[in-house]
């Protein structure tokens, strides 16, 4: 049988080194010692020791006065203020007592001066006046009004428009709804089912025609005066 040569060192080289390669087995570590045993609080971080400052001096002690020193008072007042004050006592105005109200049964006590109740903003100097910013929007839209009242009646004395008369408006819309009505049948009589083109298309302009039909007889029933521009 065949035998490499190799064999010696490969045994060799394996014995050397299998203990690096084991993942199996209790580790080879020294054994703590049983006077070593886990003492409180030791593994806690320790603060450095604090260092007496050696440049800090005591400050210096105050001047205690003597009992013999007097204060040095320059105005000397011989006022008796514990009568003055006993008078002001009794003769001053008792205090009012602020309003309150009671929200709930237990008695919850709140100030009546901020709940709202009080009508103070009633008593303001401008209480009921016109803002003066609605006093110039008013302005401005009185303005443009009349503006374009002038010009409508320059376009009418060139000829340019003519007003329609309440029998011409009445007469138009009447014409619209009658229309309206008209395009609302054949609307109605569309098939259930829209499965071509064509029906779709159909359907999509009798609904523009509805709409723009409604809306030109809101616009003519909301204004009552009319201009028609001259061909």
């Amino acid at each position: 049988r065949y035998i490499s040569r190799f064999r010696p060192a490969v045994k060799r080289e394996a014995e050397t080194n299998k203990a690096q390669w084991k993942t199996m087995g209790p580790a080879k570590v020294t054994v703590p010692s049983p006077k070593d045993f886990l003492l409180k609080h030791s593994k806690e971080p320790k603060l450095p020791a604090r260092k007496k400052e050696q440049d800090s001096k005591k400050p210096p002690a105050l001047p205690v006065p003597q009992r013999t020193d007097h204060p040095v008072m320059e105005i000397q007042s011989k006022k008796n203020f514990v009568k003055a004050n006993a008078v002001a006592a009794m003769t001053e105005l008792p205090k009012k007592p602020q309003p309150i109200y009671v929200d709930r049964r237990q008695g919850d006590k709140h100030l009546l001066e901020t709940s709202g109740l009080v009508p103070k903003y009633i008593k303001k100097k401008d209480y009921g006046v016109t803002p003066k910013y609605v006093t110039r929007r008013k302005e401005e839209m009185k303005r443009a009004q009349e503006e374009y009242e002038a010009r409508i009646l320059e376009h009418l004395k060139k000829g340019a428009m003519k007003q329609l008369s309440d029998e011409e408006r009445r007469s138009l819309l009447q014409a619209l709804k009658k229309n309206w009505e008209e395009v609302y049948r054949q609307f109605q009589g569309l098939s259930v089912q829209i499965d071509t083109i064509p029906k779709r298309l159909h359907k999509e302009k009798l609904e523009s025609q509805m709409r723009q039909l409604e809306h030109d007889i809101e616009v003519i029933e909301k204004h009552k005066v009319i201009y028609t521009a001259n061909e």
